[in-house]
């Protein structure tokens, strides 16, 4: 029986489980200490009472979940690139059959989508206001839904595939992963119709959009065997590697530009957290990025040679790192 738990586990690839469940608690500690606070707007103090506590646990574990989900209907899509790239699978090796993972896969889906419709923000406290609110205040839910397709989108090839296109690949990627999943967080807290969670999102976005390719790199066997033309494959390892280059830096750079300049529309900054960490980190991230793009530079070859590089490590630091960040900017 724990072997078994152990196996399913596994398959859900648990180490990838960490950065969207941080970054949906990044997300609505941010919105907590941001000025679209719903306690604030409503000229109360605001307390992290109970509910608000609930709501964020029960939003992270959903995050979380539906990652894992992700990563099940990914494999059951990638089985003929795994072959060659992950022979180790548990669908490559037999350990599990394709019809058990597909079943997996809906279980986990709706685990992870469903409970998402109690979070709901202040004012409606308890389960029964949570559960009969407004079909406009269940925004949480149509985010965690419009996740869950992208994750089609990108899998599956009566939704798309995505994935088989360098382009649409990566922005299939960046925009569940990086910019609704920082929505999804702040959406646990606070309304989502403001210019600030969509411009955090969209820093996020970025980053993804370029820094997703440094594990196509040492895919390109089996990618390619399965059709899938991805940027090193298409353009080639050294000039892909040029092509995401910037993206490990420049995004940071709208950090100090969000929390200087005005946001037209509210009257307040556009990101309201605290000026000098937001800045800081912004540089900082920067620079970081900087130094993960010498490594890519230095030797690009060696990105189709290692099957995790050290860009790729980076590329996950820097993400919870930012996390981290934007939480302690807003709560300092």
């Amino acid at each position: 029986m724990l072997g078994t738990v152990r196996l399913y586990l596994r398959f859900t690839r648990p180490f990838t489980l960490l950065p969207p469940l941080l970054g949906v608690i990044s997300g609505a500690v941010t919105a907590w200490g941001s000025a679209s606070n719903p306690y604030l707007l409503a000229g109360e103090v605001p307390r992290a009472g109970w509910s608000v506590i609930w709501v964020v646990l029960l939003g992270s574990a959903c995050a979380g979940i539906l990652n894992a989900a992700s990563n099940v209907i990914n494999q059951v899509y990638d089985l003929e690139n795994d072959r060659l790239n992950k022979p180790e699978r548990p669908l490559v090796t037999g350990a599990i059959s394709l019809r058990t993972a597909w079943w997996y896969s809906i279980f986990l889906y709706a685990l992870a989508v469903v409970p998402t419709w109690l979070v709901v923000i202040y004012p409606y406290e308890g389960l029964g206001a949570k559960l009969f609110a407004p079909l406009s205040r269940h925004e949480c839910f149509f985010i965690y839904l419009a996740g869950m397709l992208f994750t089609f989108v990108y899998s599956a090839p009566a939704f798309g595939r995505t994935k088989a296109n360098a382009f649409l690949a990566n922005l299939t990627i960046a925009i569940p992963r990086g910019c609704l999943l920082k929505v999804a967080g702040w959406s646990m807290v606070a309304s989502i119709f403001s210019l600030e969670p969509w411009f955090i999102g969209f820093v996020f976005f970025l980053f993804l959009l370029g820094a997703a390719t440094t594990k196509d790199f040492s895919d390109m066997k089996g990618d390619e065997a399965a059709g899938c033309r991805t940027l090193p494959i298409r353009f080639g390892v050294e000039r892909a590697a040029r092509m995401i280059s910037p993206f490990f830096i420049l995004p940071w750079l709208l950090l100090p530009v969000g929390a200087w300049l005005d946001d037209p529309w509210s009257g307040h900054r556009i990101l309201t957290g605290n000026v000098w960490l937001l800045t800081g980190l912004g540089v900082g991230l920067a620079l970081w990025g900087a130094y993960t793009v010498r490594l890519i530079l230095r030797d690009p070859a060696s990105l189709a040679e290692t099957e995790n590089h050290p860009s790729w490590t980076h590329m996950y630091l820097m993400m919870m790192a930012a996390q981290v960040g934007f939480a302690a900017a807003y709560l300092i």
